[in-house]
């Protein structure tokens, strides 16, 4: 399956290399902002990991989304592509309350999904229980494996020895 991803102007390669700023965009860590504490960090982006897995009869799409109402959340499939977006609000912050951490992360997302061939766009199930989304969507009949009996071959392979009767003793 192919997974296309949006990118933001942020994220796009620098045009001069530049080795810290990449390891800090690919791990999402910068080693000198302790040092600094006065350099304002970069807000936290919510984006919610997935589980995609074929199983015999479906394609299963699992999301860890805690917090998340069913009202806040999009689920479309368009000709092969399932889109699931949605949003988590951020809680009220009150200026008399001192935070000595702050890592909790907000906002929209979208993640978008190139179906296979042979899926059944038809058969979708979407549930949101204990704060894991889970999509399936089911497979069409004719890409569902078929069991092929050698049955056949052997009675045919029977019939051309003579049938396995005794004609000897008539």
């Amino acid at each position: 399956m192919a997974n296309l991803v949006r990118r933001t102007p942020e994220q796009q390669m620098p045009s001069v290399w530049e080795p810290l700023r990449l390891m800090r965009d690919m791990m999402g860590w910068d080693p000198f902002a302790e040092m600094l504490p006065g350099v304002a960090q970069r807000e936290a982006v919510f984006a919610p990991g997935f589980e995609v897995k074929e199983t015999k009869d479906a394609y299963v799409f699992k999301a860890d989304l805690p917090g998340i109402k069913e009202e806040d959340l999009d689920i479309t499939v368009t000709g092969n592509r399932l889109t699931v977006s949605g949003k988590r609000e951020a809680e009220q912050r009150e200026e008399s309350d001192r935070y000595y951490a702050y890592e909790r992360s907000y906002g929209s997302f979208t993640r978008a999904f190139t179906l296979p061939d042979s899926a059944d766009c038809e058969q979708v199930d979407a549930n949101l229980a204990n704060g894991v989304l889970t999509v399936s969507i089911g497979k069409k009949p004719e890409s569902q494996p078929k069991k092929i009996s050698l049955k056949g071959i052997g009675e045919k392979i029977k019939g051309a020895l003579g049938g396995g009767k005794d004609k000897g003793n008539a």
